[in-house]
Protein backbone atom coordinates (compact mmCIF):
# COMPACT_ATOMS: atom_id res chain seq x y z
CA UNK A 1 0.00 0.00 0.00
CA UNK A 2 2.79 2.13 0.48
CA UNK A 3 4.92 1.30 -2.24
CA UNK A 4 1.73 1.79 -4.38
CA UNK A 5 1.25 5.17 -2.73
CA UNK A 6 4.54 6.51 -3.45
CA UNK A 7 4.84 5.41 -6.84
CA UNK A 8 2.00 7.71 -7.71
CA UNK A 9 4.91 10.65 -7.82
CA UNK A 10 6.06 8.94 -11.11
CA UNK A 11 3.03 10.15 -12.91
CA UNK A 12 4.39 13.41 -13.11
CA UNK A 13 6.66 13.36 -16.59
CA UNK A 14 9.18 16.02 -14.70
CA UNK A 15 9.74 13.89 -11.76
CA UNK A 16 10.03 10.81 -13.50
CA UNK A 17 12.63 11.90 -15.61
CA UNK A 18 14.40 13.51 -12.58
CA UNK A 19 13.97 10.10 -10.65
CA UNK A 20 15.25 8.25 -13.21
CA UNK A 21 18.99 10.64 -13.58
CA UNK A 22 18.93 10.83 -9.77
CA UNK A 23 18.72 6.49 -9.87
CA UNK A 24 21.55 6.47 -12.16
CA UNK A 25 23.50 9.09 -10.16
CA UNK A 26 23.72 7.07 -6.89
CA UNK A 27 24.79 3.87 -8.99
CA UNK A 28 27.40 5.97 -10.08
CA UNK A 29 28.34 7.55 -6.27
CA UNK A 30 28.55 3.47 -5.05
CA UNK A 31 30.85 2.43 -7.86
CA UNK A 32 33.16 5.73 -7.44
CA UNK A 33 33.11 5.44 -3.35
CA UNK A 34 33.78 1.30 -3.74
CA UNK A 35 36.56 1.99 -6.74
CA UNK A 36 37.85 4.50 -4.43
CA UNK A 37 38.37 2.23 -1.84
CA UNK A 38 40.48 -0.76 -4.32
CA UNK A 39 42.47 2.28 -5.49
CA UNK A 40 43.26 3.77 -1.91
CA UNK A 41 44.64 0.65 -1.02
CA UNK A 42 46.75 -0.01 -4.55
CA UNK A 43 48.10 3.29 -3.77
CA UNK A 44 48.70 3.14 0.43
CA UNK A 45 48.40 -0.48 0.72
CA UNK A 46 48.01 -0.81 4.67
CA UNK A 47 47.22 2.75 5.28
CA UNK A 48 43.99 2.58 2.82
CA UNK A 49 41.99 3.08 6.06
CA UNK A 50 43.70 6.36 6.96
CA UNK A 51 43.46 7.94 3.23
CA UNK A 52 39.75 7.18 3.48
CA UNK A 53 38.97 8.34 6.49
CA UNK A 54 40.82 11.52 6.00
CA UNK A 55 39.00 11.68 2.15
CA UNK A 56 35.44 10.92 4.07
CA UNK A 57 36.42 14.15 6.58
CA UNK A 58 37.35 16.36 3.42
CA UNK A 59 34.20 14.80 1.73
CA UNK A 60 31.57 15.91 4.83
CA UNK A 61 33.80 19.28 5.64
CA UNK A 62 33.13 20.36 1.84
CA UNK A 63 29.20 19.71 1.87
CA UNK A 64 29.59 21.74 5.64
CA UNK A 65 31.19 25.22 3.64
CA UNK A 66 29.76 24.48 0.11
CA UNK A 67 26.16 23.69 0.48
CA UNK A 68 24.61 26.89 1.53
CA UNK A 69 26.51 28.78 -1.76
CA UNK A 70 24.99 26.45 -3.95
CA UNK A 71 21.38 26.53 -2.29
CA UNK A 72 21.90 30.42 -3.08
CA UNK A 73 22.93 29.65 -6.78
CA UNK A 74 19.82 27.56 -6.93
CA UNK A 75 17.68 29.98 -6.23
CA UNK A 76 18.80 32.65 -8.63
CA UNK A 77 20.13 30.43 -11.57
CA UNK A 78 18.48 27.82 -13.82
CA UNK A 79 18.64 24.49 -12.06
CA UNK A 80 18.52 22.22 -14.84
CA UNK A 81 22.15 24.07 -16.45
CA UNK A 82 23.50 23.53 -12.41
CA UNK A 83 22.38 20.09 -12.17
CA UNK A 84 23.92 19.45 -15.72
CA UNK A 85 27.42 21.54 -15.10
CA UNK A 86 27.92 19.43 -12.03
CA UNK A 87 27.45 16.27 -13.78
CA UNK A 88 30.02 17.33 -16.44
CA UNK A 89 32.64 18.19 -13.59
CA UNK A 90 32.07 14.70 -12.28
CA UNK A 91 32.15 12.96 -15.44
CA UNK A 92 35.66 14.68 -15.93
CA UNK A 93 37.02 13.73 -12.53
CA UNK A 94 36.10 10.26 -12.36
CA UNK A 95 37.22 9.48 -15.75
CA UNK A 96 41.13 10.76 -14.62
CA UNK A 97 41.24 8.75 -11.63
CA UNK A 98 42.38 6.08 -13.20
CA UNK A 99 45.64 7.99 -13.91
CA UNK A 100 46.28 8.78 -10.12
CA UNK A 101 49.08 7.06 -8.49
CA UNK A 102 49.05 9.00 -4.97
CA UNK A 103 47.13 9.84 -2.16
CA UNK A 104 46.84 13.15 -2.54
CA UNK A 105 45.77 12.72 -6.13
CA UNK A 106 42.50 10.96 -4.31
CA UNK A 107 42.28 13.82 -1.90
CA UNK A 108 42.13 16.47 -4.58
CA UNK A 109 39.66 14.16 -6.23
CA UNK A 110 37.35 14.12 -3.28
CA UNK A 111 37.51 17.57 -2.35
CA UNK A 112 36.40 18.87 -6.32
CA UNK A 113 34.14 15.99 -6.30
CA UNK A 114 32.45 17.08 -3.01
CA UNK A 115 32.11 21.17 -3.88
CA UNK A 116 30.08 19.92 -7.02
CA UNK A 117 28.15 17.42 -4.82
CA UNK A 118 27.26 19.59 -2.84
CA UNK A 119 26.81 21.77 -5.52
CA UNK A 120 23.90 18.94 -6.96
CA UNK A 121 21.84 18.01 -3.94
CA UNK A 122 20.53 21.10 -2.76
CA UNK A 123 19.45 21.93 -6.43
CA UNK A 124 18.03 18.50 -7.02
CA UNK A 125 15.71 18.19 -4.14
CA UNK A 126 14.58 21.91 -5.00
CA UNK A 127 13.50 20.99 -8.05
CA UNK A 128 11.60 17.75 -7.27
CA UNK A 129 9.38 20.03 -5.23
CA UNK A 130 9.60 22.69 -8.21
CA UNK A 131 7.43 20.65 -10.82
CA UNK A 132 4.78 19.54 -8.90
CA UNK A 133 1.82 21.63 -8.04
CA UNK A 134 -0.34 19.09 -6.27
CA UNK A 135 0.99 19.26 -2.76
CA UNK A 136 -0.23 15.72 -2.06
CA UNK A 137 2.10 14.20 -4.32
CA UNK A 138 5.82 15.74 -3.02
CA UNK A 139 6.05 14.11 0.04
CA UNK A 140 5.50 10.89 -1.61
CA UNK A 141 8.12 11.96 -4.49
CA UNK A 142 10.25 12.94 -1.82
CA UNK A 143 9.70 9.73 0.26
CA UNK A 144 10.46 7.81 -2.94
CA UNK A 145 13.62 9.78 -3.79
CA UNK A 146 14.68 8.94 -0.09
CA UNK A 147 13.63 5.13 -0.72
CA UNK A 148 16.03 5.16 -3.63
CA UNK A 149 18.44 6.58 -2.28
CA UNK A 150 18.45 3.82 0.73
CA UNK A 151 18.32 0.91 -1.58
CA UNK A 152 21.09 1.66 -3.63
CA UNK A 153 22.99 2.26 -0.73
CA UNK A 154 22.43 -1.20 -0.28
CA UNK A 155 22.60 -2.50 -3.56
CA UNK A 156 25.34 -0.13 -5.25
CA UNK A 157 28.05 -1.20 -3.23
CA UNK A 158 27.40 -5.12 -4.08
CA UNK A 159 26.84 -4.22 -8.04
CA UNK A 160 30.02 -2.36 -7.71
CA UNK A 161 31.79 -5.27 -5.95
CA UNK A 162 31.10 -7.18 -8.46
CA UNK A 163 32.25 -5.83 -11.64
CA UNK A 164 35.40 -5.27 -9.28
CA UNK A 165 35.77 -9.18 -9.29
CA UNK A 166 35.33 -9.36 -13.35
CA UNK A 167 37.03 -6.22 -14.58
CA UNK A 168 39.71 -3.69 -13.20
CA UNK A 169 39.74 -0.70 -11.60
CA UNK A 170 39.51 1.40 -14.19
CA UNK A 171 36.96 -0.42 -15.92
CA UNK A 172 34.87 0.79 -12.97
CA UNK A 173 35.66 4.52 -12.52
CA UNK A 174 34.76 4.50 -16.47
CA UNK A 175 31.55 2.92 -16.12
CA UNK A 176 31.26 5.09 -13.45
CA UNK A 177 32.05 8.10 -15.96
CA UNK A 178 29.14 7.29 -18.25
CA UNK A 179 26.26 7.18 -15.25
CA UNK A 180 26.76 10.57 -15.27
CA UNK A 181 26.64 11.14 -19.06
CA UNK A 182 23.22 8.94 -18.81
CA UNK A 183 22.05 10.83 -15.82
CA UNK A 184 22.85 14.31 -17.80
CA UNK A 185 20.36 13.16 -20.63
CA UNK A 186 17.62 12.34 -18.30
CA UNK A 187 17.77 15.82 -17.00
CA UNK A 188 17.66 17.29 -20.18
CA UNK A 189 14.34 14.68 -20.97
CA UNK A 190 12.91 16.94 -18.07
CA UNK A 191 10.16 18.82 -20.43
CA UNK A 192 9.72 21.83 -17.80
CA UNK A 193 11.68 24.60 -17.24
CA UNK A 194 13.55 24.47 -14.12
CA UNK A 195 13.95 28.34 -13.90
CA UNK A 196 13.19 30.25 -11.00
CA UNK A 197 11.25 33.02 -10.97
CA UNK A 198 12.72 36.16 -11.77
CA UNK A 199 16.26 34.65 -12.33
CA UNK A 200 18.44 37.36 -10.29
CA UNK A 201 22.42 36.89 -11.14
CA UNK A 202 24.20 36.73 -8.18
CA UNK A 203 26.64 39.71 -6.79
CA UNK A 204 28.84 40.04 -4.13
CA UNK A 205 26.95 42.11 -1.99
CA UNK A 206 23.69 39.92 -1.43
CA UNK A 207 25.69 36.57 -1.88
CA UNK A 208 26.09 36.59 1.94
CA UNK A 209 22.84 38.44 3.00
CA UNK A 210 21.39 35.27 0.83
CA UNK A 211 23.30 32.42 2.37
CA UNK A 212 22.04 33.61 5.89
CA UNK A 213 18.81 33.99 4.87
CA UNK A 214 18.74 30.24 3.75
CA UNK A 215 20.22 29.28 7.63
CA UNK A 216 17.24 32.39 8.98
CA UNK A 217 14.46 30.71 7.67
CA UNK A 218 15.25 27.07 8.40
CA UNK A 219 15.72 28.28 12.19
CA UNK A 220 13.05 30.74 12.46
CA UNK A 221 10.20 28.34 11.65
CA UNK A 222 9.68 26.25 14.60
CA UNK A 223 8.60 23.15 13.19
CA UNK A 224 11.79 22.78 11.13
CA UNK A 225 14.32 23.95 13.60
CA UNK A 226 12.84 21.19 15.73
CA UNK A 227 13.29 18.58 12.99
CA UNK A 228 17.00 19.29 12.54
CA UNK A 229 17.41 19.29 16.16
CA UNK A 230 16.17 16.17 16.10
CA UNK A 231 18.65 15.30 13.23
CA UNK A 232 21.52 15.89 15.15
CA UNK A 233 19.77 13.55 18.11
CA UNK A 234 19.84 10.58 15.30
CA UNK A 235 22.95 11.64 14.19
CA UNK A 236 24.92 10.85 17.54
CA UNK A 237 23.06 7.04 16.84
CA UNK A 238 24.14 7.11 13.55
CA UNK A 239 27.48 7.88 13.97
CA UNK A 240 28.03 4.88 16.94
CA UNK A 241 26.85 2.49 14.24
CA UNK A 242 28.71 3.41 11.17
CA UNK A 243 31.86 3.95 13.19
CA UNK A 244 31.54 1.34 16.23
CA UNK A 245 29.71 -1.75 14.46
CA UNK A 246 32.41 -3.29 13.13
CA UNK A 247 34.40 -3.39 15.85
CA UNK A 248 31.30 -5.41 17.68
CA UNK A 249 31.23 -7.52 14.76
CA UNK A 250 34.88 -8.46 14.19
CA UNK A 251 35.94 -7.93 17.87
CA UNK A 252 32.99 -8.29 20.11
CA UNK A 253 31.00 -11.13 18.58
CA UNK A 254 34.36 -12.64 17.34
CA UNK A 255 32.37 -13.04 13.65
CA UNK A 256 33.12 -12.66 9.69
CA UNK A 257 32.99 -9.75 6.99
CA UNK A 258 29.86 -10.87 5.66
CA UNK A 259 27.88 -10.92 8.83
CA UNK A 260 29.08 -6.78 8.82
CA UNK A 261 27.56 -6.63 5.65
CA UNK A 262 24.50 -8.51 6.75
CA UNK A 263 23.87 -6.03 9.71
CA UNK A 264 24.85 -3.05 7.60
CA UNK A 265 22.15 -4.54 4.61
CA UNK A 266 19.58 -4.96 7.71
CA UNK A 267 19.68 -1.28 8.26
CA UNK A 268 19.14 -0.01 4.67
CA UNK A 269 16.55 -2.32 3.93
CA UNK A 270 15.10 -0.71 7.30
CA UNK A 271 15.70 2.94 6.12
CA UNK A 272 13.72 1.40 2.57
CA UNK A 273 10.84 0.67 5.04
CA UNK A 274 11.02 3.84 7.37
CA UNK A 275 11.40 6.18 4.16
CA UNK A 276 8.24 4.36 2.45
CA UNK A 277 6.47 5.02 5.57
CA UNK A 278 7.43 8.79 6.24
CA UNK A 279 5.46 9.43 2.37
CA UNK A 280 2.09 8.49 3.92
CA UNK A 281 2.27 11.57 6.56
CA UNK A 282 -0.21 13.75 5.65
CA UNK A 283 -0.03 17.27 8.04
CA UNK A 284 3.25 19.42 8.56
CA UNK A 285 2.66 18.38 12.61
CA UNK A 286 2.47 14.52 11.87
CA UNK A 287 5.74 14.86 10.08
CA UNK A 288 7.11 16.64 13.34
CA UNK A 289 5.74 14.27 15.55
CA UNK A 290 7.27 11.42 13.88
CA UNK A 291 10.82 12.87 13.92
CA UNK A 292 10.90 13.20 17.84
CA UNK A 293 9.30 9.77 17.63
CA UNK A 294 11.65 8.22 15.04
CA UNK A 295 14.81 9.67 17.28
CA UNK A 296 13.98 7.87 20.59
CA UNK A 297 13.42 4.32 18.64
CA UNK A 298 17.10 4.92 17.27
CA UNK A 299 18.28 5.58 21.26
CA UNK A 300 16.12 2.75 22.84
CA UNK A 301 17.34 0.16 20.19
CA UNK A 302 21.43 1.29 20.21
CA UNK A 303 21.21 1.73 24.20
CA UNK A 304 22.40 -2.05 24.84
CA UNK A 305 23.89 -2.95 21.69
CA UNK A 306 27.01 -3.46 23.53
CA UNK A 307 25.41 -7.02 24.54
CA UNK A 308 23.34 -8.05 21.71
CA UNK A 309 24.49 -10.90 19.42
CA UNK A 310 23.93 -11.18 15.71
CA UNK A 311 20.10 -12.07 15.66
CA UNK A 312 19.55 -9.04 18.13
CA UNK A 313 22.16 -6.12 16.50
CA UNK A 314 20.36 -7.45 12.56
CA UNK A 315 16.58 -6.82 14.33
CA UNK A 316 17.66 -3.30 15.78
CA UNK A 317 20.35 -2.12 13.16
CA UNK A 318 17.17 -2.90 11.08
CA UNK A 319 14.88 -0.69 13.08
CA UNK A 320 17.36 2.06 13.69
CA UNK A 321 17.24 1.73 9.56
CA UNK A 322 13.66 2.70 10.17
CA UNK A 323 13.90 5.45 12.66
CA UNK A 324 16.76 7.45 10.43
CA UNK A 325 14.23 7.46 7.97
CA UNK A 326 11.23 8.70 9.99
CA UNK A 327 13.69 11.29 11.22
CA UNK A 328 15.53 12.52 8.17
CA UNK A 329 12.75 12.54 5.66
CA UNK A 330 10.21 14.76 7.46
CA UNK A 331 12.03 17.29 7.43
CA UNK A 332 12.76 17.48 3.66
CA UNK A 333 8.88 17.78 3.29
CA UNK A 334 8.18 20.39 6.16
CA UNK A 335 10.74 22.77 4.18
CA UNK A 336 8.62 22.12 1.38
CA UNK A 337 5.62 22.83 3.61
CA UNK A 338 6.85 26.08 5.07
CA UNK A 339 9.39 27.94 2.30
CA UNK A 340 8.47 29.85 -0.67
CA UNK A 341 9.22 27.79 -3.61
CA UNK A 342 11.42 30.89 -4.82
CA UNK A 343 13.62 30.39 -1.78
CA UNK A 344 13.50 26.46 -1.51
CA UNK A 345 17.41 26.18 -2.74
CA UNK A 346 18.51 28.58 0.01
CA UNK A 347 17.31 26.56 2.75
CA UNK A 348 17.74 22.98 0.94
CA UNK A 349 21.57 24.51 0.91
CA UNK A 350 21.28 25.84 4.74
CA UNK A 351 19.60 22.52 5.45
CA UNK A 352 22.07 20.25 3.85
CA UNK A 353 25.00 21.98 5.51
CA UNK A 354 23.42 21.96 8.94
CA UNK A 355 22.50 18.50 8.71
CA UNK A 356 26.02 17.36 7.57
CA UNK A 357 27.73 19.76 10.49
CA UNK A 358 25.88 17.37 12.79
CA UNK A 359 28.72 14.61 11.85
CA UNK A 360 31.23 16.47 12.00
CA UNK A 361 30.34 16.40 15.65
CA UNK A 362 28.59 12.74 15.96
CA UNK A 363 32.01 10.96 14.50
CA UNK A 364 34.37 12.45 16.86
CA UNK A 365 31.66 11.32 20.02
CA UNK A 366 31.86 7.89 18.30
CA UNK A 367 35.42 7.26 18.28
CA UNK A 368 36.00 8.99 22.39
CA UNK A 369 33.62 6.71 23.55
CA UNK A 370 34.92 3.62 22.12
CA UNK A 371 38.51 4.34 23.22
CA UNK A 372 37.46 5.45 27.02
CA UNK A 373 34.23 2.88 27.43
CA UNK A 374 35.35 0.11 25.17
CA UNK A 375 32.45 -2.01 26.88
CA UNK A 376 29.70 0.59 27.13
CA UNK A 377 30.65 2.67 24.27
CA UNK A 378 26.96 2.54 22.68
CA UNK A 379 25.33 3.10 25.99
CA UNK A 380 27.62 6.01 25.71
CA UNK A 381 26.26 7.21 23.26
CA UNK A 382 22.57 6.49 23.42
CA UNK A 383 23.43 8.07 27.40
CA UNK A 384 24.33 11.23 25.21
CA UNK A 385 21.46 11.00 22.36
CA UNK A 386 18.97 11.27 25.36
CA UNK A 387 20.00 13.85 27.68
CA UNK A 388 19.89 16.03 23.99
CA UNK A 389 16.38 14.18 23.14
CA UNK A 390 15.25 15.65 26.69
CA UNK A 391 16.65 18.97 27.00
CA UNK A 392 14.19 19.09 23.78
CA UNK A 393 11.18 18.00 25.23
CA UNK A 394 11.35 20.49 27.91
CA UNK A 395 12.46 23.12 25.84
CA UNK A 396 9.28 22.44 22.82
CA UNK A 397 6.71 22.41 26.17
CA UNK A 398 8.45 25.94 27.65
CA UNK A 399 7.64 27.50 24.38
CA UNK A 400 3.93 26.08 24.18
Amino acid sequence: MFLKSNLRSLQNTSFRWLFLSQAINLLGDALSWTGLALLAHKIAGENATNVLSISLTIRVLVFVVVAPYSGVLADKLDRKKIMLFSHFIRMVLVALLPFAFLAWHIYGFVFIFSIFSALFTPTFKASVIQVFDDKALYPQAISLSSATYQLLGILGPGLAGGLATFFNIDFIFWIDALTFVFSAIFILMVPMSLKVSHIIKPTKTTLWKDIKLGSQLLFKNKMTKQALFMQLVVALVGAQVLVNTIFHIKETLSLEDKHYGWVMSAMGLGAVIGALLAGSLKTPKARLRTTIIGAILGIVCIAFANEYNLILVLIFWGIIGVSESLVNIPVDTLIADTTDKKLQGRVYGAHFSWSHLWWVVAYPIAGLSIKHFPGNYFLIGAGIAIVLWIVFLIKRKSNK
